[in-house]
Order: C-alpha cells, then sequence, then structure tokens
C-alpha cells in the first residue's frame, strides 16, 4: 500500500514516486515509472538496492541477524521440525498439520523414483565430470520425460512438477555421486524418511546391508533446512528471470543450479574447506590473520562475513552445533580442521580488526567441516547445496507465476560504447 511519495527532481523535471512499505524491512521507492516521467533509468549494478520483486516467502534482516520464513526463525525450524516440514511451509505458507504433513511426506516419497531411461544419460558424462555439471544436464532434461507438468499455466501441473523436482533432487544428486565414484545407483526406498534416504542412495553398495546413523541423518536434515531459501540472491533471481519468460519449472531450476555452480555463490563451503586445511593446525593460524590483514597480500579468509548477514549469520549458530553433534558421533573431537576452525572463530569474534569489519564466521565456515566428515567429497557440496535450495526456488518461482505484475525480466543498462557511426567497406578501413 503506497502511503507516501519520494520527490525526484532531474533537470527541470520533479517527479512523485510511490513508496511502498513492506510488513517489515525497509522501505522502497517504486520507481516503475520513473522513465515515462523522467525519460531516465536508475544505474544499480548487483541490483543490491534494488527490490526486484514482492514476496512474501523469506526475510532477512541482515544487520540483526535474522533468517524468518514465512516469519518464522530459521532457529526453531532448525531445531523444532524437519526439512519436509519446512519445505511445506515454503510452498504453502503455513506450517502443516499432522494430516497434512502426512500426506505431503506421502506424496513427496513416493515421487522419489526417476525414470529409468534416466540412468542412461549419466553414461554420456565423464567418470571425472564435476557433478554439478551433470546435475545441470540431467535436471534441465527431467522436462524430457515429465511432459504432463510443464504447462505453467495449470495449477495442479505446477504442483506436480515442484513435487516431482522436490523428491527426485536427492535421487539424482546421488547418482551423481555414484557415477563420480564408480558405484552401481542405490535406488531410494519408501520407508526411509527423506534425509536418510539420501544418505542411503549415497553411501550404501548392493554387496552389504547399510543401515543409517540417525546422528548424521539428523545432521543432513538441519543442513537441508538451513540452506532451504535464503530470498532473493543470485540463483534465486536466476530461477525468477528465466521464469518470468514462460519457460518451464525444469529449465528454471537447472538455470538455477548453473548459477549456484559459481564460486562466490554456492561454491563458499568447498573454498572454506581448502583454506582450513592449507592453515593445517593451529599454531599456524597467526600467520594466515596477518596474511589477511595485509592489504598487499592476495589471501583472503573464506567462511567469514556474507553479502547480506553484517552480524552473525543465524544459520552458522545451528551448524556449529551441528558441526559438534557429527565430529562427536564420528569420533572426530580431536580433529584438527576442527580445532583450526574454533580457533578462527574465537580470533573473528575478538579481534578488532574482524569485529571492525564484521567478519563473523558465516555457515559455509562449519559446511564444509561437516559434510567432509560425513565422507563427500568436496565436488559434492554444492550440489547438496542446490538439492536443498531447490524447495526455496520452487517456492519462488511459483510465487512469480501468480504474481498477477509479474512482466518478463528486462534490465536496463548505462550505454558507454561508440554513437551511431556508418559501415565502411572493407576496402577503406
Amino acid at each position: 500500500m503506497t502511503e507516501t511519495s519520494a520527490h525526484l527532481g532531474l533537470g527541470d523535471s520533479k517527479v512523485d514516486l510511490p513508496v511502498r512499505k513492506g510488513t517489515i524491512g525497509p522501505d522502497v521507492i517504486d520507481i516503475g515509472s520513473l522513465y515515462k516521467q523522467t525519460g531516465a533509468f536508475t544505474y544499480d549494478p548487483g541490483f543490491t538496492s534494488t527490490a526486484s520483486c514482492e514476496s512474501k516467502i523469506t526475510f532477512i534482516d541482515g544487520d540483526e541477524g535474522v533468517l524468518l520464513h514465512r516469519g518464522y526463525p530459521i532457529e526453531q525450524l532448525a531445531e523444532h521440525g524437519d526439512f519436509l516440514e519446512t519445505c511445506y511451509l515454503l510452498l504453502y505458507g503455513e506450517l502443516p498439520t499432522a494430516a497434512q504433513k502426512k500426506d505431503f511426506d506421502y506424496r513427496v516419497t513416493h515421487h522419489t523414483m526417476v525414470h529409468e531411461q534416466m540412468s542412461r544419460f549419466f553414461t554420456g558424462f565423464r567418470r571425472d565430470a564435476h557433478p554439478m555439471a551433470v546435475m545441470v544436464g540431467t535436471v534441465g532434461a527431467l522436462s524430457a520425460f515429465y511432459h504432463d507438468s510443464t504447462d505453467i499455466t495449470d495449477p495442479h501441473q505446477r504442483m506436480v512438477a515442484s513435487l516431482r523436482m522436490i523428491a527426485k533432487m536427492p535421487t539424482i544428486a546421488a547418482m551423481a555421486y555414484k557415477y563420480h565414484i564408480g558405484q552401481p545407483f542405490v535406488y531410494p526406498k519408501n520407508d526411509l524418511d527423506y534425509s536418510a534416504n539420501f544418505l542411503r542412495m549415497c553411501f550404501a553398495v548392493p554387496c552389504e546391508e547399510y543401515q543409517v546413523n540417525p546422528v548424521l541423518a539428523r545432521a543432513m536434515d538441519r543442513i537441508f533446512i538451513l540452506h532451504a531459501d535464503h530470498e532473493q540472491n543470485a540463483s534465486t533471481s536466476t530461477v525468477r528471470l528465466a521464469g518470468s519468460s514462460g519457460a518451464n519449472p525444469f529449465a528454471c531450476i537447472a538455470a538455477g543450479i548453473a548459477c549456484l555452480w559459481g564460486p562466490a555463490h554456492g561454491g563458499a563451503n568447498e573454498a572454506a574447506l581448502n583454506m582450513l586445511m592449507e592453515i593445517g593446525t593451529p599454531d599456524r593460524i597467526p600467520e594466515y590473520i596477518a596474511r589477511a590483514k595485509d592489504k598487499n597480500d592476495p589471501f583472503r579468509l573464506m567462511g567469514f562475513g556474507h553479502r547480506v548477514y553484517k552480524n552473525y549469520d543465524p544459520r552458522a549458530k545451528i551448524m556449529q552445533k551441528t558441526t559438534h553433534e557429527v565430529l562427536g558421533e564420528l569420533g572426530h573431537k580431536d580433529d584438527p580442521l576442527l580445532q583450526v576452525a574454533m580457533e578462527l572463530e574465537k580470533i573473528a569474534l575478538t579481534d578488532d580488526y574482524f569485529v571492525e569489519k564484521k567478519l563473523y564466521p558465516n555457515i559455509d565456515f562449519y559446511s564444509g567441516i561437516t559434510l567432509k566428515a560425513m565422507g563427500f567429497p568436496t565436488t559434492m557440496f554444492t550440489v547438496l547445496f542446490a538439492l536443498a535450495r531447490t524447495v526455496g526456488w520452487i517456492a519462488q518461482w511459483a510465487e512469480m507465476i501468480e504474481d498477477p505484475q509479474q512482466r518478463i525480466g528486462r534490465p536496463r543498462q548505462l550505454y558507454t560504447g561508440e554513437p551511431k557511426r556508418d559501415y565502411l567497406p572493407i576496402s577503406k578501413r
């Protein structure tokens, strides 16, 4: 609802721009009519000061370290619920009743198998292909198999497509992992929950029985919850932009996976783990801290600070506890990586340099250690991120499709190239 106006003077033009207020968060100046009124665009590289859409799904207050899904704090969802409950919340706007939860779990569970012909897709990739490359290709190919859920104008088909992707993503991710390491695919089991099923598909082999460790399954579930959605980040914006053209949902999610693959987005936990391994032992930390403070040294501490959070990332607090639980269960309490991580965290929270620059540990700082301890290679870290974020992408895509104000995305530019000039024949150049 418009309550006030912002006044802009540009040359001889004076325009009033509506100011819109959200439920919480900063006000937004509506510049939709700016070009029509002034002939000028705004310039905002990275869109860091631009609201690209109206959304009711996720809210982040980076200054206060707050992350809410449909109003519920991430800490409460991770502590008391499970991943599929968070999925339901993101998709439908409310926490499910017991009956709704049972029905939703059943529908997701019975969509986990993929078309058998898809197994042949994997043999077309080299064994040493990065699993994210495999994910981009196979998820995009889902639209070739499930024609009955690609009509985005049909609410029922949108719902079926949403359930299919949430359900099949763990199966596809596990297949990518198995193919990468040269082991046979393991089919899903309907008597296991979402996270336990995924761990079994990754680590079971046909020649022996596999029992899922409940501590690891709970940790995996919590990791999925913490990565489920994060407002209008790069990959989510990519999904929305692709979806604004009317592209089918499978293609949109494949686009999101491709964007997530970037090291500045989904690859940060892998970079953080590599940094901890490079440091090696706590006694070498002062050397690397000094390097981080040296403006002339290209070294940067990975896993600290965040584009949005200027306070302690609320997800990092939960992830820290989960890391200790996993390492304790697996007998890795004396893990040198954890010792390095704990000492680095202590310094980051007390050292004037880090406090002044608000370089608090983020979720990537802990998740890399946890996933490594659980047995995943670093090449799978971003795949797990994509698996978890699928529900957020789906929820954001569905919200966009149903938004009557949504139009095809068309960012503007500040052109600084050559002005109009005439073509010269090649003999005169």
